[in-house]
């Protein structure tokens, strides 16, 4: 099993319905992620810069999680409170680890 970990931004004033999207998430998107082989997920808020730190344990899978029709839509209910690519994925800026303690 692999650790992930990634930066993502969120827009200024958005930090409150943010949360309150992710508290409510849809269960169809949960069960997809951790179908997806996606599991100990974790979104921690830096509040100066508004960064968006994730961290994951991820299994190989062999769904496309980018491609489901479920993701896509949770990325477009999303797009307005962060900076996202042109098809409503958040930009992600992928974290190199470099410690680990268990």
């Amino acid at each position: 099993m692999e650790r992930v970990a990634f930066i993502m931004q969120l827009k200024e004033g958005c930090v409150e319905e943010y949360k309150r999207r992710h508290d409510a998430i849809w269960p169809e998107l949960s069960r997809l992620i951790k179908s997806g082989g996606i599991s100990d997920y974790s979104i921690f808020l830096e509040p100066k810069t508004l960064q968006l730190f994730a961290v994951q344990k991820k299994e190989e899978s062999p769904l496309d999680l980018a491609k489901d029709p479920i993701m896509r839509k949770w990325w477009d209910y999303m797009a307005d409170l962060m900076e996202v690519n042109p098809d409503n994925s958040p930009v992600c800026i992928n974290l190199t680890e470099v410690f680990h303690l268990e």
